[in-house]
């Protein structure tokens, strides 16, 4: 028989500990659906700017195709018993030189140095989800329409 899981966090402790782990984390799985509806998963890594994420991807990856098409899409940090949700809507951008800097230095990738394309997509999140166990299903999100929950 397995050990009770924790107590629930209360709402300031997972909107903290998300913030944290937004901080922190280097890779997110991202996915993306076509014009057509056809999904794409694919691990990424991003950059945390404390209002939005930076991403960047191939010009010819699915991803970065599918977010031309159609903006939204949905990322994971963490694994299944721990994890941060962010739904959220992407654009194509041209990040700042301090911006491109700390993705770089973050996620150890500059893609601006790179002889392909690697554009960059900024999302801003709407909906904001943390769990680590079935007891904080009720009240997992976190941001809700791009407002933080309080």
């Amino acid at each position: 028989m397995s050990n009770p899981p924790p107590p629930a966090r209360p709402l300031a402790i997972r909107t903290k500990d998300a913030l944290e782990r937004l901080a922190s984390e280097v890779d997110a799985w991202v996915s993306t659906a076509s014009a057509d509806g056809t999904p794409y998963l694919v691990p990424l890594s991003f950059l945390w700017t404390g209002t939005t994420l930076i991403l960047s991807t191939a010009s010819k990856n699915p991803t970065s195709l599918n977010l031309q098409a159609n903006p939204q899409l949905h990322l994971a940090i963490g694994g299944t018993r721990d994890v941060v949700l962010v739904t959220g809507t992407a654009e194509r951008f041209t990040p700042t030189q301090e911006q491109g800097d700390a993705f770089a230095e973050k996620s150890g990738f500059d893609p601006r140095a790179l002889k392909a394309t690697y554009p960059f997509f900024e999302v801003t999140p709407v909906r904001i989800q943390s769990w680590r166990e079935a007891n904080e299903l009720e009240g997992r999100d976190l941001m809700l329409d791009g407002r933080w929950l309080s």
